[in-house]
């Protein structure tokens, strides 16, 4: 059986939004979320993708097809690719003429309260010094 390959779309938001959006910052949840959702559908996540007002035809998002290392776009929820991406109907209309799937994993978010915060915070702000985020 062929596995059908994902690519995991995730926003780039500055730190400096994690006390008013904290999921929206919080990348690694974000992939985390599609990770879980390909898995359950048996796929793989070939590729996570880390996009902050992209173009819909931008070469970055359509490399993989191309190559044939990417079935599939999925992200989080709506508010991940309107982050992501400067148009989402640009972006569907993009993937249908191209006839690639682009799937959401739904609107739900986690709650953050102040150590999860924290733990965000800590992981995106010390990457250098060798912080894992474990």
């Amino acid at each position: 059986m062929d596995d059908v390959r994902v690519a995991a779309i995730a926003s780039l938001t500055p730190l400096e939004e994690l006390d008013s959006d904290p999921f929206l910052v919080d990348t690694r949840e974000q992939h985390a979320r599609c990770a879980r959702w390909a898995d359950d559908r048996g796929y793989v996540v070939a590729r996570q993708l880390l996009f902050y007002g992209i173009r819909p035809d931008h070469a970055a998002l359509w490399a993989d097809v191309e190559e044939g290392v990417v079935d599939l776009f999925v992200a989080a929820n709506e508010r991940v690719l309107a982050r992501a991406l400067t148009s989402v109907p640009g972006f569907r209309a993009e993937c249908a003429r191209r006839g690639v799937r682009l799937e959401t994993v739904g609107p739900e978010e986690p709650a953050y309260d102040a150590a999860a915060k924290a733990g965000v915070h800590r992981r995106l702000s010390m990457p250098t010094a060798g912080y894992d985020g474990c």
